[in-house]
């Protein structure tokens, strides 16, 4: 009832206006009409090519998304996506996560770290012609052609080292595309604000709103003299991109057209409702309290180890981030019957389908059949899985994986033990000491331990290393072997495994890699009966997405493949939204709301210097009047107008938009209708959740910093002179 009421109300205002899709970019000259609705007035043509602006500028971070902000390679993108690069270079003399970081020179601008990368995507092209060449109807047999042929595509790509190659599936193996990127490997830290501005609120906040998080970190991309990719050098320059985004000082009003350019990472949209009733009823839920046994863990630790709590500090965020987003996947699900939703429209495709006399009527009977046995093998493996959880345990796993892999040729070697990923393989080894403390490791690897022990699903070899534990005082002891034994704790140590042979691992003392060597077999075999398994899901899910293609087109629905990380187009407005608690959430937030929401205390404890500019009232030119096109617009037919909401004058913070994001859009520009960046994406409501499996128009929103208050903390708050002056600032 209260969903239908609110539609109803959305309706009744003349806003209603279904913005979902995350698009490829070639698709955008189909939807042209639905951009131009919105006010965007790039053609839908330049937004397809992504060799021209504003596509050129945006770039992958591998995990978020950023993009090129001034002609010297200079990258914006939120502070929660440069996390770990603020905290490789935090320590306790300097802890830049607390205090914060800004280079006045180029010369200051330290790396980012060995791992971090940015990828800009060149281009993207269909292949699925030829990664569906010469296939086997033998389950396992076709896995592992698809596999081959995709690393043959990839192979011939990357004829450049300088450039990453991937095969992607969309619309679950219905269809394959290539994307191109260039990989630029020195990336450096250039300016962050304090913890305290860029995560204000903290998790309490994460997912709420209204919100006023200062998410957000400037980056730069530098490369060789020659101006190639190069690993970090102090004699790199920066990189000169091909183009980047004019930043529009001016930002938006309610109810104008925006769009986001980025990375989504998943959804799950077109996945049968027995899919959401597995992850509803048992994924979920025990995800997420494994996540918060794992941060009450650290924190703990954390609070009597400040050297604990800023190596784990991403580690910590991105785990928090994850439960949070798990509760509200599954309150979402209470909120609103989603599984009710998807049914009702599965028994309608099922109906239209029988309309079809040549159609495959047992098209979902034969996946749920498929999708029954994923569900048991992921129940009976998942406590044998993390009992393995430990980051030594893993490291050891991988280098004698790597040491059976280099017996083969590279081309059949399994994807991530190839010579292409030797480069990044050698990086996460080395990274292991940033965020690793062997007390945690130990401490959290005997919690996931302790729950194998005490559920009846074992493994027999996992059960025999075990063996000599028959207490949990036996096995914390055994445990505390392993760590006080293994030489892996040392990073020479642990490069040095990659050059050995498998002999080597099975004659070695060293305790974690004797239990990797042990349990090998068993994880191959289980990694077989999940690879026969998705052989067979390969031919089933294409059945499947083909005929429900059909469907969505016959209901006039917009078709575009679920998000997998790939470079993706969303489009909507700015506009606020009837929460569940009955109350209207206008789209901008204000400055004054810090200081309301200010206590002094963690996450509520905004900077001194930012407290004492607002009560100074030190707005300057980024003061805006009123964030409303008309104060006698939709807005007052919603509710009241005694608060003049139209009488603004401060800067805005954060603001709304009904943009259809996910995860891997943090990061993300948020462009105006000239393609001009106005703000970053960096999160969504809570009762928005849920867009991963259902869009729902009227309360879906995303939250994203306003570039205004980006350009007030620059100004007034940090004296960041010297970026100012790179911006290409646009003021109407």
């Amino acid at each position: 009832m209260r969903i239908a009421l609110i539609a109803a109300l959305t309706l009744s205002s003349g806003l209603a206006f279904a913005d979902e899709g995350q698009w490829q970019p070639y698709q955008m000259p189909s939807i042209a009409d639905k951009l131009q609705h919105r006010g965007i007035d790039i053609p839908a043509k330049q937004l397809a090519d992504l060799s021209q602006y504003p596509m050129n500028a945006v770039v992958g971070l591998g995990y978020c998304t950023a993009s090129f902000v001034s002609p010297q390679g200079l990258v914006v993108t939120n502070h929660h996506c440069a996390y770990r690069a603020i905290q490789y270079n935090s320590n306790t003399e300097h802890n830049y996560l607390a205090e914060g970081f800004l280079a006045k020179s180029q010369q200051q601008e330290p790396s980012a770290g060995p791992n971090e990368r940015l990828y800009i995507t060149e281009s993207v092209t269909d292949v699925t012609k030829q990664v569906n060449a010469n296939l086997s109807d033998e389950p396992l047999a076709r896995y592992q052609g698809i596999e081959r042929n995709k690393k043959a595509l990839i192979k011939e790509c990357e004829s450049d080292d300088n450039y990453r190659c991937s095969v992607s599936s969309f619309h679950n193996g219905l269809e394959f595309y290539l994307s191109k990127q260039l990989i630029i490997r020195d990336v450096r830290l250039v300016y962050a604000p304090p913890e305290s501005v860029g995560a204000f609120g903290g998790d309490i906040d994460n997912y709420e709103y209204p919100r006023h998080s200062g998410d957000f970190t400037f980056l730069r991309a530098y490369v060789g003299k020659d101006g190639k990719p190069a690993t970090y050098s102090t004699d790199n320059v920066p990189y000169t991109p091909k183009s980047y985004l004019k930043i529009n000082a001016n930002g938006v009003k309610a109810g104008d057209g925006v769009f986001v350019a980025g990375y989504p990472g998943s959804t799950s949209r077109y996945r049968l409702t027995s899919e959401l009733e597995f992850a509803s009823q048992w994924l979920y839920p025990t995800y997420a309290a494994h996540y918060q046994q794992k941060i009450d863990t650290i924190e703990q630790m954390g609070a009597a180890d400040n050297g604990i709590k800023i190596k784990y500090a991403g580690t910590l965020a991105s785990m928090a981030n994850r439960m949070k987003k798990l509760n509200g996947l599954l309150d979402g699900f209470k909120a609103t019957d989603i599984v009710g939703i998807k049914q009702n429209r599965e028994n309608d495709f099922l109906a239209w389908l029988k309309q079809d006399k040549n159609a495959n009527q047992q098209v979902i009977a034969e996946l749920e059949s498929l999708l029954a046995k994923q569900h048991k093998l992921t129940q009976t493996n998942y406590y044998f899985e993390n009992a393995q959880s430990s980051t030594l345990l893993s490291a050891a796993k991988s280098l004698y994986r790597l040491a059976k892999e280099k017996q083969k040729d590279d081309a059949d070697r399994e994807a991530g033990y190839q010579e292409r990923d030797m480069k990044m393989f050698t990086a996460r080894l080395k990274r292991i000491d940033t965020s690793f403390d062997a007390n945690v490791d130990k401490t959290l690897w005997l919690q996931d331990l302790n729950e194998y022990v005490d559920q009846p699903l074992k493994v027999k070899v996992l059960d025999n290393a075990l063996s000599r534990a028959s207490s949990d005082e036996d096995l914390s002891n055994k445990v505390a072997g392993f760590y006080a034994l293994t030489e892996l704790t040392d990073q020479s140590a642990r490069l040095a495994w990659m050059d050995k042979s498998p002999a080597d691992f099975e004659s070695s003392n060293d305790p974690f890699i004797r239990l990797a060597v042990a349990l090998h077999e068993t994880n191959m075999q289980l990694e077989q009966e999940q690879k026969t398994l998705r052989g067979k899901l390969s031919v089933a899910r294409p059945a499947y997405m083909a005929a429900v293609i059909n469907y969505y087109k016959a209901n006039d629905w917009p078709v575009y493949p679920d998000a997998n990380g790939t470079l993706r187009i969303t489009y909507g407005m700015v506009d606020g939204y009837q929460s569940a608690d009955a109350l209207y959430k206008q789209p901008f937030t204000r400055l004054e709301g810090i200081v309301a929401k200010h206590t002094g205390v963690e996450p509520f404890n905004a900077p001194e210097k930012v407290l004492n500019a607002i009560k100074a009232n030190d707005y300057g030119e980024h003061r805006i009047g009123s964030v409303y096109q008309d104060p006698r617009s939709w807005f007052c037919k919603l509710m009241s107008c005694e608060a003049k909401p139209n009488e603004f004058g401060s800067v805005p913070v954060n603001f709304l938009s009904s943009v259809d994001t996910t995860g891997g859009n943090s990061g993300s520009p948020v462009l105006n209708g000239q393609g001009e960046l106005v703000g970053l994406n960096f999160d969504s409501t809570y009762e928005a959740i849920t867009k991963d499996w259902f869009f729902n128009p009227t309360i879906t929103r995303a939250v994203h910093v306003d570039v205004r208050y980006i350009l007030w903390m620059m100004d007034k708050v940090d004296n960041a002179d010297n970026l100012m002056e790179e911006l290409d600032l646009v003021k109407d």
